[in-house]
């Protein structure tokens, strides 16, 4: 089992930042895709960005140039810093990981850009 704790969600104004952070424990590996999600009220789950094992990264084009994700294996950690916010990013934020198949889910922290 692995389990994933976000951190770092919060209100924000338009233009502001904020960073997010995923600590997984159990039983991660580098070898792990790691992702960061997001929901919006009466919307469906999206993918923001995903890293790979090898630091290979892929954003929403809704968000390219905006966001950055990361990861420190040693820390078996994961990070979205977001820039440039705007109230269209407003929803819950989780992250993910997956291998093979195997896939697990945070519980979500929330980011509200509000002015």
């Amino acid at each position: 089992q692995v389990q994933l704790v976000e951190s770092g969600g919060g209100l924000v104004q338009p233009g502001g930042s904020l960073r997010l952070s995923c600590a997984a424990s159990g039983r991660i590996r580098s070898t792990y895709v790691m992702g960061w999600y997001r929901q919006a009220p009466g919307k469906q789950r999206e993918l923001v960005a995903a890293i790979t094992s090898g630091s290979s990264t892929n954003y929403a084009d809704s968000v390219k140039g905006r966001f950055t994700i990361s990861r420190d294996n040693a820390k078996n950690t994961v990070y979205l810093q977001m820039n440039s916010l705007e109230p269209e990013d407003t929803a819950v934020y989780f992250c993910n990981a997956r291998w093979a198949t195997f896939v697990y889910w945070g519980q979500g922290t929330q980011v509200t850009v509000s002015s």
